[in-house]
């Protein structure tokens, strides 16, 4: 493997970009997918500031770093071997080769994943999706969590338990090759993982100092809202650009992804009202991303009619599960596993009950529309496969950090707050 490994690099030095000679790309579709990367791109600083706005003041630098610092070091671990491991030539269903470490053979001209775009193209926009999934889980054990094991633990993650997931469900691995699962835009690979590892994280960091007796207010709302407008716009590279065509396909699954998300915002007001007798502004924040969770499986699959089912239930839904960690007693600082784990789960399951090749030939008929229930069995599968896997690799990653280096901030340090003891910097002077 080491020799392997060192050939591979060599090669990867060596090698000149793909050319184009019998080119099928096309423009249309690169520039829509160039537009839709940095839609994806542009997340993950929405992330930091949704994040960011909901802890307390003395943590908001150290929340923005959490999710800004995995553009620079997902971005290398992608390159060198992430994209490899993911879309590499499959290895008995379960992970890529090493074919494109350091992105040997990766250049210019057509992707083998997608020819009507460049192989680079395709490989930057799926960098992305493996960028904001482990800046999801930082929402979980924000506020308490030291910042270089949790960069170690972060390139761990991504290694030894996104890419894997993606190589199953799209480059080719088992969930694709004998179950043809669907998932459009990430409900498994992204949403499910993610929220399932934080799960892990929360239950590992233990709870913060004083929670949930003592009351942590967010800092700065408006954050938060900015934040939750960002990643509704980026969204929408983020579902339609997964159709990795500027087509019909893409235009349906905008439409579909919008809808779910206005939906949810309004359904997860209404259920706050009429339990507390106010709708907040962090709970329409929080609809909207539930919703944007919940129909991402689906967006290139189901109609308005089921786009609108999805949303409203993943408003209701989520905003139930937001609360199970106070009857659990799990500490996810900022709802991950409520909003991205149910959410993801909810849009995975619902894409096998409302799918519909009238509406994407390329899909699968789900359980209405055919009366069959394989589809749905298969969703379900693969969303077990996904929780199990992520929860028990994330557990023991994080253990192993934890004995190596020590995850949690000390006690005079969580005092302290993370942006000092972290950073060496206060997010206001006022």
């Amino acid at each position: 493997m080491r020799l392997g490994t060192l050939t591979a690099f060599g090669a990867a030095l060596l090698a000149t970009p793909a050319g184009a000679a019998e080119s099928t790309i096309n423009s249309g579709d690169t520039a829509w997918i160039l537009a839709s990367s940095a839609l994806v791109l542009f997340m993950t600083p929405g992330l930091a500031l949704f994040y960011g706005g909901m802890t307390r003041q003395k943590n908001l630098l150290s929340t923005l770093m959490h999710s800004f610092f995995m553009i620079g070091i997902i971005s290398v671990q992608w390159v060198v071997i992430g994209y490899s491991l993911a879309f590499g030539s499959d290895v008995g269903g379960f992970i890529g080769g090493l074919d494109y470490f350091m992105l040997n053979g990766v250049g210019t001209g057509p992707s083998p994943m997608a020819d009507n775009l460049p192989d680079l193209l395709f490989m930057m926009f799926q960098g992305m999706f493996a960028i904001i999934t482990p800046a999801l889980i930082t929402g979980a054990f924000a506020e308490r969590i030291r910042f270089v094991p949790f960069a170690v633990f972060s390139v761990l993650w991504a290694t030894f338990v996104y890419d894997p997931i993606c190589h199953w469900v799209w480059g080719g691995g088992w969930i694709q090759q004998s179950w043809e699962a669907l998932d459009f835009a990430g409900g498994t690979v992204v949403h499910i993982s993610s929220g399932t590892a934080a799960l892990a994280s929360a239950i590992v960091l233990g709870r913060r100092m004083g929670w949930p007796a003592e009351p942590m207010p967010p800092n700065n709302l408006p954050l938060t809202v900015l934040g939750a407008g960002i990643l509704w716009f980026g969204w929408f590279g983020f579902n339609a650009g997964s159709a990795l065509a500027a087509d019909g396909i893409a235009a349906s699954a905008f439409v579909m992804t919008h809808l779910a998300a206005a939906t949810a915002t309004v359904t997860w007001a209404i259920a706050e009202h009429l339990q507390r007798g106010k709708a907040s502004m962090l709970g329409a924040a929080s609809g909207a991303v539930a919703g944007l969770v919940a129909i991402t499986p689906a967006a290139g699959f189901v109609g308005p009619v089921s786009a609108l089912i999805i949303g409203a239930v993943a408003g209701v839904l989520c905003y139930s599960a937001v609360s199970w960690k106070f009857s659990l007693g799990y500490d996810d600082s900022l709802d991950v596993v409520g909003v991205h784990g149910v959410g993801g789960t909810w849009g995975a399951i619902a894409t096998g009950i409302f799918a519909s090749t009238a509406l994407n030939p390329g899909g699968a008929d789900g359980l209405i529309a055919s009366g069959d229930a394989s589809v749905l069995i298969a969703q379900v599968v693969s969303v077990l496969a996904t929780i199990v896997y992520s929860l028990v690799v994330t557990f023991v990653l994080l253990k192993l950090v934890d004995a190596t280096m020590g995850l949690r901030a000390t006690q005079d340090e969580e005092i302290q707050g993370m942006d000092l003891s972290q950073h060496g910097e206060r997010a206001y002077s006022l």
